[in-house]
């Protein structure tokens, strides 16, 4: 069980961790943000409080040092630095290498987190702390309120299984008694007989009178990571000190001293002499259970492992293949009460598919943000001043999707901070601002998602470009190529224009990676630029790699597949058009000549084809290439299968399909299939 809520630990802190470095990236463009540096206070205050619950005692230690030096910026003590930024992402960065330590990666050097710690107490020794002296919050003392301080009523009713989940409530009361003068009262009338108790649940709840200088906030915190765990209110009621009056009737009080216990002592918490009963608290309990619905300790969302999502759409995918066999034997028995039946599956089946698909989609954003940091830190380390903007962050893309494109839109925008962007005197030198601007943007087009990396860099060299085409034998000197034409040589495997080598570029490897992986997820990328203006590259990818809308086609007796997203129209192809185009593969489409590619003779399809053959219409890579088929059959939901080791090296397919009959139907990758004529004569 334990095992599990650490589990459950690491994904939350890794959450936080990267909430972190977005809100510490927001903080150093706006440093007076207030909200802000209590965003970046509440995730390092919740890292360390739940490190502390599931023994990453380092971790815990480490985060306080952090959040010490944060509570006094958010208290107006020390103001937000560059320095500041710099040391808290090391920080942040610090904290992910921990738990990542914790799973079997190197561990940390302790010379690195002791130098953090210091750098943090240097900020504590100019706040005139003793210098080699960390700065921490009150000792558990009652410390005496001063001026200005409230007085609040806090009533913590902790969810039965509150401990089972890794939570000690007199851990959160003992950090309460930090903040200033306290009374704790229990209310112990949910206790059962002791042959009924349950060792591992909470039966007490707290009533606390705390009065402090620290404001709401500061109260607030200490409860922020077990919000759904329990009902928590938490009301102001004055100002000054805590009377003997608290205004609440009289409750069972707990000594104070029972808060000084070690929080491995959970159950000794009501110990004899230390709590003692009364009617008042006996009439509390009865209105608690007349009155007080249960909370929903859930909350209105759950966190599934992404491995059941992925089992549950393959599960999905195999269902929809059998609604398919489903429908079709329907439609051989000529059954009216069987194919009702097949209808209702096929209803059914469908809604079910796009449920699954839209659980495991995710906002792009969530990619975006992480860039921020990339542009921060690789513009600060070549000298350059970056900007980066973002659009369409809402726009979602399955989880596989996002998870496969992030290493390729990092070779883009390493690219754009190295090779585009100029150096501040260089912008202004041609008139430009010192600070360039990368953009990236996403926006559904269809089946599709279309994303853009931007930047108003110095745009591509073309006459470099070509050049070192020609010394890599790309091209000949004579050849005549559009801009277009020449742009695209920089996806070619090892070619770089770079004149030196450094960390960042230079080494031939980067473009053509990343063109590559975007054709592994069915998608395209194009270049458009213009010298001292900017480039823009633009990915279109599918929505999802798992099931697709297509259309089944035939050649010869064997069905192939091709996605619906990259077709526009189906026409015929006649022995009458076939002699006009004297023997050349090209098809007048409404005036416009459409090149064509017999599948048959791709394939090396033997036999005679139907005297009225079917052009496919697509647009890949933004020409428009027509597949000569035997026959279109209509519209298909695929679900995509990789194929077998054995035939992972066929060219011209990416995948296969089962149908309702049973049989394989293999998915065209027509990226390939163009590119391979492209570059054939005719």
């Amino acid at each position: 069980m334990m095992d599990h809520h650490v589990q459950l630990f690491k994904e939350e802190a890794h959450e936080r961790l990267a909430e972190l470095e977005t809100s510490l990236l927001a903080l150093e463009d706006n440093p007076t943000d207030h909200e802000t540096v209590s965003r970046v206070f509440r995730a390092m205050h919740t890292i360390k409080g739940s490190g502390a619950m599931f023994g990453f005692d380092e971790i815990a230690r480490f985060t306080h040092e952090v959040e010490t030096v944060f509570d006094l910026v958010r208290n107006g003590a020390i103001a937000v630095t560059g320095e500041l930024i710099n040391l808290a992402l090391q920080s942040r960065d610090h904290i992910r290498n921990m738990l990542d330590a914790s799973d079997g990666a190197p561990p940390v050097d302790a010379a690195v987190t002791e130098a953090l710690i210091a750098g943090f107490r240097m900020f504590l020794a100019k706040d005139h702390t003793p210098a080699g002296e960390s700065r921490s919050l009150p000792p558990p003392a009652l410390v005496r309120p001063e001026e200005g301080s409230a007085t609040y009523r806090i009533r913590f009713s902790p969810a039965p299984g509150i401990i089972a989940n890794g939570t000690n409530p007199l851990t959160l009361i003992r950090e309460l008694s930090e903040l200033g003068e306290y009374r704790v009262t229990a209310r112990t009338c949910e206790i059962p007989c002791l042959d009924e108790i349950t060792p591992e649940q909470c039966h007490l709840s707290w009533d606390i009178t705390l009065t402090t200088d620290r404001g709401l906030n500061a109260v607030q915190d200490v409860f922020i990571f077990v919000m759904d765990d329990g009902d928590i209110a938490i009301e102001e009621i004055g100002c000054g000190g805590i009377s003997t009056e608290t205004g609440d009737p009289a409750r069972e009080e707990v000594n104070c001293a029972l808060l000084q216990r070690s929080p491995d002592e959970p159950g000794r918490a009501a110990a004899p002499g230390g709590v003692s009963t009364g009617a008042a608290g006996q009439d509390q309990a009865q209105e608690n259970r007349q009155g007080r619905q249960p909370q929903d300790a859930a909350g209105n969302s759950i966190r599934v492992p992404a491995g059941k999502l992925d089992t549950l759409v393959n599960l999905v995918g195999e269902l929809v293949t059998v609604q398919a066999r489903l429908t079709q034997t329907a439609l051989l028995r000529d059954d009216d009460e069987l194919m009702a039946i097949a209808e209702d599956v096929e209803r059914l089946s469908s809604e079910l598919r796009d449920n699954a698909l839209n659980i495991r989609m995710l906002p792009i954003g969530m990619t975006f943000s992480k860039f921020q940091r990339l542009v921060r830190d690789l513009s600060c380390e070549l000298g350059k001043e970056i900007e980066m903007t973002t659009a369409g962050a809402e726009t979602e893309l399955d989880k596989t999707v996002i998870e496969r494109l992030g290493d390729p839109l990092v070779h883009i925008i390493r690219n754009s901070i190295d090779h585009g962007i100029e150096f501040p005197d260089e912008r202004e030198a041609a008139g430009k601002p010192g600070k360039g601007t990368i953009h990236l943007s996403a926006v559904h087009a269809g089946e599709n998602v279309v994303i853009s990396i931007a930047d108003n860099g110095a745009g591509l060299d073309s006459e470099a470009i070509r050049v070192r085409g020609i010394e890599r034998g790309l091209i000949q000197h004579t050849a005549e190529l559009s801009e277009k034409e020449i742009h695209a040589l920089i996806f070619a495997p090892g070619f770089s224009t770079a004149k030196r080598i450094t960390s960042v570029s230079g080494r031939g490897v980067g473009m053509d990676v990343v063109k590559r992986s975007i054709e592994a997820l069915r998608g395209s990328i194009e270049i458009a630029s213009r010298r001292g203006v900017g480039t823009t590259i633009t990915i279109r990818i599918p929505l999802t790699l798992a099931i697709i809308e297509s259309l089944l086609v035939k050649v010869d007796g064997d069905c192939f597949v091709i996605p619906l997203s990259v077709v526009n129209e189906c026409i015929e192809l006649t022995p009458a058009d076939i002699d006009r185009s004297h023997g050349r593969h090209f098809a007048n489409v409404r005036g416009r000549l459409v090149p064509y590619i017999p599948l048959r003779e791709r394939f090396d399809r033997s036999g005679d084809p139907p005297e009225i053959q079917q052009i496919v219409v697509t647009e890949v890579n933004g020409m428009m290439v027509g597949f000569v088929v035997d026959h279109v059959i209509g519209e298909h939901q695929t679900v995509i299968k990789s194929l077998g080791k054995a035939y992972r090296s066929a060219e011209g397919v990416s995948g296969a399909t089962i149908l309702g009959d049973g049989s394989v139907a293999l998915i065209l990758d027509t990226q390939h299939l163009v590119r391979e004529v492209a570059s054939t004569p005719q």
